[in-house]
């Protein structure tokens, strides 16, 4: 894993578009996103929205042939080290279609008003 920088961006967005996830906002959080790469391209990202003392991980994707590998558990994982490294003691996701593979990582369902203020 290694920070994405803002040459990435483009990489990032189309494995978003694959991934059916949101574009909106990451390019003002590209300083704390991840990526993945593999012979030189970026074949993974995760990105955080920092909140002070909370975070909102994000844009968590991996290119199509790659899925199932490991690489995504690597990138959620890295994202949540480099949470803390920068302050964050809660990190909240949201997913419509992941919820059970996430779950597999130690996030938990929760109601949205249980969202700590800054993030919502």
């Amino acid at each position: 894993m290694a920070p994405a920088t803002p040459d990435d961006l483009n990489a990032i967005a189309t494995l978003l578009n694959a991934s059916a996830l949101p574009l909106d906002g990451l390019r003002e959080h590209v300083g704390a996103a991840l990526v993945a790469r593999q012979d030189g391209a970026v074949v993974g990202s995760a990105a955080l929205e920092l909140y002070g003392g909370a975070a909102l991980l994000r844009s968590v994707a991996v290119a199509p042939a790659l899925r199932g590998q490991g690489l995504g558990q690597q990138l959620v994982r890295a994202a949540l080290r480099l949470a803390r490294e920068r302050g964050a003691g809660e990190v909240y996701l949201l997913t419509e279609t992941a919820a059970p593979w996430f779950e597999r990582l130690g996030f938990a369902p929760i109601a949205r008003d249980a969202v700590a203020p800054a993030v919502q």
